[in-house]
């Protein structure tokens, strides 16, 4: 069967490469999607190299950006308005971003979805122990820039629970004979509308202001008693401490209850800038229902995944590395999802060519992937040990060493066997496109002298030739 079906998507998705390309295929194949969130690479000149949680997969990704600012916006906003294009009318959008970049980003976004269409600049306070500075003050938070495709866009309203410092300075009102505790809150809001009937009154609206409830609520309210006035005759509904404990208060756009992700958690796959799961879970629940189908084109560690799958919400989730989709399977595994049943995954190379254009860090991930090893601790050099195999595969332990070339030659064979030896290995693999004739020699005269090493080609690795 088809991932692809009337213009539906049949399953969940994990798609392999360059979102600008994945997103032009589902609008070809007419997919549109109900929610993306996306957290891009910031425009912060750093470059990130790293050590996933479960040593299996070093992920090296660049975050700088040659050309400046300009250049980075000009990037962002040609995947920008394929997102655009990918969306709902009813669909909403979620950037998330810093301060590097922010205000860029929201100046190119007004652009292509339309000023009157930004719904929110959220604040998420992501460091809590502020650190003193000599200048400035502590920068502590992200921003998430919401915008919706039209003025009609899924939205459900999210509630938190009510704090006892909240409820001492809020409801500080008491009804005289039943001690019920309320405040009073207003009836008015930003923007113009039509005037309102309060019992017997009919009361016009202030300029620049609207009513923000129909007539129908209005006089059930006023038949029970809930609104009261004004000494100027201006009405106030009167909202009791209980309603409020049992509905929790509405979530504003200050974002301070989501702690960053811990370094402990069992959710931490090693990502340098990983989100929590509660941040992702707010806004899915936030703009999607059961029926929407969610997108995150830079999906990185597939939190977005794995919150939309866990909510029961259908996803595509697109990242350029393969390191990164490998990591995504095993972490939805934790949650029952399963590759062919689940999600399919596309993308992925498959041939020599697409293997020679990997990103070196790219390439080290796949082969060690394929062989079933771990990834070293340590980025080493060229005459370290890429990866290795514990004595729980061997007798002894094994190193790998990892080579995106032709014709590798005798140097590098007697480099890696003084690698060998000073890490106590007493069985070695190098995977490279082709050797030399001099490698092989090399490697035969070693393993005369009791040390093992086997030279593996790529194309050997790819078509499953290869055994341990």
């Amino acid at each position: 069967m088809s991932i692809y079906q009337n213009n539906q998507l049949q399953k969940n998705l994990l798609i392999c490469g360059d979102n600008l390309n994945a997103m032009d295929d589902l609008i070809k194949k007419g997919i549109q999607v109900d929610l993306i969130y996306l957290d891009p690479p910031f425009f912060s000149n750093k470059h990130y190299e790293v050590v996933w949680g479960d040593e299996a997969e070093v992920r090296s990704f660049k975050d700088r950006w040659a050309g400046g600012i300009n250049v980075y916006i000009e990037w962002m906003r040609e995947r920008i308005v394929k997102m655009y294009e990918t969306l709902k009318d009813t669909g909403s959008l979620y950037l998330h971003c810093d301060w590097h970049a922010g205000h860029y980003l929201k100046v190119m976004l007004d652009e292509i979805f339309g000023y009157k269409n930004f719904r929110n600049e959220i604040i998420w306070e992501k460091i809590r122990v502020k650190k003193a500075q000599s200048k400035d003050f502590p920068k502590v938070h992200d921003t998430i820039l919401c915008y919706s495709k039209t003025d009609k866009y899924i939205y459900y309203p999210q509630m938190i629970e009510i704090s006892e410092k909240y409820k001492a300075s809020h409801y500080g009102q008491e009804e005289p004979k039943t001690g019920k505790r309320y405040r009073l809150v207003t009836l008015l809001q930003g923007g113009q509308g039509p005037a309102r009937r309060f019992a017997k009154k009919v009361l016009e609206p202030p300029v620049g202001k609207h009513w923000i409830w129909g007539q129908e609520r209005i006089d059930n309210a006023m038949k029970a008693g809930n609104i009261v006035f004004s000494k100027s005759g201006r009405p106030s509904y009167k909202r009791y401490l209980e309603e409020s404990e049992k509905t929790g208060i509405p979530v504003g756009d200050i974002w301070k209850d989501i702690a960053p992700e811990n370094a402990q958690s069992s959710n931490r796959m090693g990502y340098p800038t990983q989100k929590p799961e509660a941040l992702l879970e707010r806004i899915i629940e936030a703009s999607s229902d059961k029926k929407s189908l969610c997108l995150d084109p830079f999906c990185g560690c597939g939190t977005a995944m794995a919150v939309a799958h866990r909510l029961g919400r259908k996803w595509i989730g697109i990242d350029i590395s393969p390191t990164a989709i490998n990591v995504i399977v095993k972490r939805l595994s934790r949650y029952g999802a399963l590759i062919g049943k689940d999600f399919e995954v596309i993308g992925m190379p498959t041939t020599l060519s697409e293997l020679r254009t990997l990103e070196p860090f790219e390439f080290q991930n796949w082969v060690i992937n394929e062989m079933r090893a771990k990834q070293s601790k340590k980025l080493s050099s060229d005459f370290g040990l890429d990866g290795y195999y514990d004595k729980t595969i061997f007798t002894d332990k094994a190193g790998i060493q990892v080579k995106q070339s032709e014709n590798v030659g005798r140097n590098v064979v007697d480099n890696f066997e003084t690698a060998l030896s000073r890490g106590k290995f007493t069985k070695g693999f190098i995977v490279a496109f082709s050797f030399s004739k001099g490698a092989n020699e090399e490697a035969a005269r070693a393993k005369s002298e009791g040390l093992e090493i086997r030279l593996i080609k790529v194309e050997d690795l790819l078509l499953g030739k290869v055994k341990i």
